[in-house]
């Protein structure tokens, strides 16, 4: 699947980086990941890849660079709606520019209301497939992009070289776990769900390769596990007067 930059969103790295020493200098130091918080990214992966469908809202804050050289703080808010194993919609509201996404099995389509365009090309058959793809093609991907797999913790763990529980914590009035961990050029944290649920209730991601160290932070809310939901649903359908035009130029329209 040739899909050019579609979303301006997270990348989770998972790249090594060389000790400063060399080993016979500087032995490599087991990394240092608390089996505990291990087992809370289970729990949670678990509960998310057994189910074959949900939805859920969430406040997105995002910094990004301008013009200027300053990084910019934006709020928006999304929905978000999957089904299993291929189909998976967004839309995404607020200061950063509304922008569409949609995946119905064979095609991913990019829709920017602000500016009435589109795009659409062919994909593969499932999320599993088209995600990953997503991120070869283009270099990038959903901040959330490992909690919508069929299987979170691969994802979750690969690459990780320290993890640790904070502790408790409230969560818009959700108990919580804290966890923080950390992978070459990222630290990450989430707070998942004390309840038998296990559901993330926020992820917080910092990029520490890249300049001013930006920071993506979403809020979880709404969760449904049991959701009506329509292969339609995932379908776009091109609006009255819509032009359509490459997948970059749909990202350049919305100012990503």
């Amino acid at each position: 699947m040739k899909i050019p930059r579609l979303l301006a969103a997270c990348l989770l790295s998972t790249l090594l980086i060389p000790s400063s020493l060399p080993a016979a200098e500087k032995p490599q130091k087991a990394p240092r990941v608390d089996p505990k918080a291990l087992e809370l990214l289970k729990r949670m992966s678990t509960t998310l890849g057994n189910t074959k469908a949900f939805t859920y809202r969430a406040k997105n804050i995002v910094e990004v660079p301008a013009e200027t050289g300053q990084f910019l703080t934006l709020f928006s808010t999304s929905e978000v709606a999957l089904r299993r194993p291929n189909k998976l919609r967004s839309r995404l509201r607020g200061e950063a520019p509304s922008f569409d996404f949609f995946y119905n099995g064979a095609t991913v389509a990019a829709f920017a209301p602000g500016t009435n365009v589109y795009s659409e090309t062919k994909a593969p058959a499932t999320i599993d497939e088209m995600l990953p793809d997503l991120e070869q093609e283009t270099g990038i991907r959903f901040a959330t992009t490992p909690l919508l797999l069929s299987d979170p913790y691969p994802a979750l763990t690969s690459g990780l070289t320290s993890g640790v529980v904070i502790g408790p914590a409230t969560v818009n009035g959700v108990t919580c776990e804290h966890l923080a961990f950390r992978a070459p050029g990222v630290n990450w944290e989430i707070w998942i769900e004390s309840s038998a649920r296990a559901l993330p209730r926020r992820l917080a991601v910092t990029f520490t390769d890249r300049t001013n160290f930006p920071r993506t932070i979403v809020e979880f809310s709404n969760w449904n596990l049991h959701p009506w939901l329509w292969a339609s649903d995932f379908t776009f359908r091109k609006p009255a007067g819509a032009t359509e035009i490459p997948f970059l130029a749909v990202l350049k329209s919305t100012g990503r």
